[in-house]
């Protein structure tokens, strides 16, 4: 191209940036959409290729290793500090918090997201989960953070990119903060900000869109069952010696397994049949040394939606109650999670603690993790609390739930432990609007509306802090999940209403 005509397009740019700040209140200017557009039509390769950088560092959370002892959490921390540089984007590593930076004002819009992830078990992935897939499903970017979180890092940084390639002067710094254990341990990131001046206005962008103004409170119910010594009188009976599933607590697993001992012709027609009849639900059934072994394949997802999922635990622990079982281990924690959490969704079978919030919906239950040991079993219980009853009133309500049942059936109940998280509403944010400006903009949904999910970000810990995507509202939220992955059209969708976003809020 001439250097004259270069010149006349830079012009025509400048000239339209400098007329969009005649746009009318509650529009998105004109200088918000160039930039949105340039930064699509200019990065949109380097953001994939961005991506598997960082998708390839597995970091997921050790037991003893912290982000300046783990090399994946190094390296990870290594390739944004390569990145910014490569973007002219200022970098800061505090341990635990990285913070990328575009602008040097004392006011700041601030951009909250997390670096970690969650467990991922390759045998249910095409490819590994830490190589970024985009062969096996034209059109998808699949692989573990590339929709929670590290689709949503790239994204935020390019954005600042665009931004300052256009040299859109700002009256606020955009700082984004990518913190490294929000998948597991939230008190570094209490800790940071006692000496930490957060922004006055905050986007997380780690949840959905339109504007998330509202999230249930986390919170887990955890147990142990003693092991059970099997009577010499029931040992030539139909035995259930195993009962397991689940990886990590907030995700609704995919897999569990059962072992049962002397199964007679009769039985096992009886699970095969049962089993037919859970359509949503795969099984296989393997004898071997007498033993019988099932396998139940459901569908995993993140613990906040449930109903995204298809649980393997709970629908194994149903299939198995068509038989009486002698007592065992095995067989209580089975009984439990059939009598206790069923197939529902929302604790309708756990005593009195099941509510409903108009606007934040149900709470949410979700048996998502039965570990057999030595010692017995393990059970953890996942769920999701709206507003409309103190943690009193559910730890009472819990409790009583969990007594009732251990007396009824004799069980040997230990190490009970619960934690009722708070749910958080936002009102008032001075950004509501903005946000949903640039969301009806980009996308053409007519008034949207703010939102509440089940999910519990580190929103919460930030002043006037909303969640903006990367999900669309009514698809299915994949982080967590073991098939987790972002379209590419969503990808590139979030890039131009971030860079909008960014502008909107933090430019002259």
């Amino acid at each position: 191209m001439k250097l004259s005509r270069l010149l006349s397009t830079s012009l025509a740019f400048s000239t339209l940036l400098a007329s969009s700040f005649t746009s009318q209140a509650n529009e998105v200017s004109l200088r918000s959409e160039l930039v949105a557009n340039y930064a699509v039509e200019t990065y949109s390769t380097p953001m994939v290729d961005n991506l598997a950088k960082l998708v390839a560092f597995n970091t997921e959370a050790v037991q003893g290793l912290t982000p300046d002892t783990n090399p994946e959490f190094t390296g990870f921390k290594n390739e944004l500090k390569r990145l910014s540089k490569t973007l002219g984007l200022d970098f800061s590593d505090h341990g635990y918090v990285v913070l990328i930076g575009l602008g040097d004002s004392s006011d700041k819009l601030g951009v909250i997201t997390h670096g970690d992830v969650q467990p991922a078990d390759a045998k249910f992935w095409q490819k590994s989960p830490y190589e970024l897939d985009v062969s096996s499903e034209p059109g998808k970017l699949i692989g573990r953070g590339t929709e929670d979180d590290k689709g949503a890092i790239v994204t935020a940084m390019f954005a600042m990119k665009a931004i300052k390639d256009k040299q859109i002067k700002l009256d606020k710094r955009i700082e984004l903060m990518v913190y490294m254990a929000e998948e597991s341990d939230w008190q570094p990131l209490r800790e940071f900000l006692k000496d930490f001046t957060p922004a006055d206005i905050n986007i997380t962008i780690d949840a959905e869109y339109p504007v998330v103004t509202a999230e249930k409170g986390w919170s887990q119910i955890t147990f142990s069952l003693a092991e059970i010594t099997i009577a010499p009188s029931s040992k030539k009976q139909s035995q259930l010696i195993e009962f397991h599933g689940g990886s990590f607590a907030s995700q609704v697993p995919q897999e569990a397994n059962a072992v049962i001992s002397n199964v007679s012709d009769e039985l096992l027609t009886a699970l095969k049949a049962k089993a037919a009849s859970q359509v949503t639900m795969t099984y296989q059934f393997e004898q071997s040394a007498g033993n019988l072994l099932i396998r139940a394949n459901g569908k995993s997802a993140h613990s906040s939606t449930p109903e995204d999922g298809v649980n393997a635990v709970t629908h194994l622990a149903e299939l198995l109650s068509i038989h009486q079982w002698p007592k065992s281990t095995a067989s209580q924690a089975q009984l439990f999670i059939a009598e206790m959490v069923g197939l529902g969704l929302y604790a309708e079978q756990f005593g009195e603690i099941a509510y409903k919030d108009d606007f934040m919906g149900h709470m949410t239950l979700a048996a998502t993790v039965v570990k057999q040991n030595e010692q017995g079993i393990e059970l953890t219980l996942n769920l999701r609390r709206p507003k409309g009853k103190d943690k009193q009133l559910l730890e009472q309500q819990a409790q009583a739930a969990i007594k009732q049942w251990q007396i009824q059936h004799s069980a040997d109940i230990t190490n009970l432990k619960t934690y009722w998280g708070e749910p958080m509403v936002m009102e008032d944010a001075p950004h509501l609007s903005t946000l949903l400006n640039v969301f009806e903009h980009f996308t053409g949904i007519k008034n949207p509306q703010p939102v509440a999910i089940g999910g519990s970000t580190n929103s919460k810990l930030f002043p006037n802090a909303l969640s903006f995507g990367p999900a669309m509202p009514g698809v299915e939220y994949t982080g967590h999940s073991e098939y987790e992955f972002i379209t590419y059209e969503q990808f590139m969708l979030n890039l131009k209403m971030y860079t909008a976003a960014f502008i909107e809020l933090a430019a002259k």
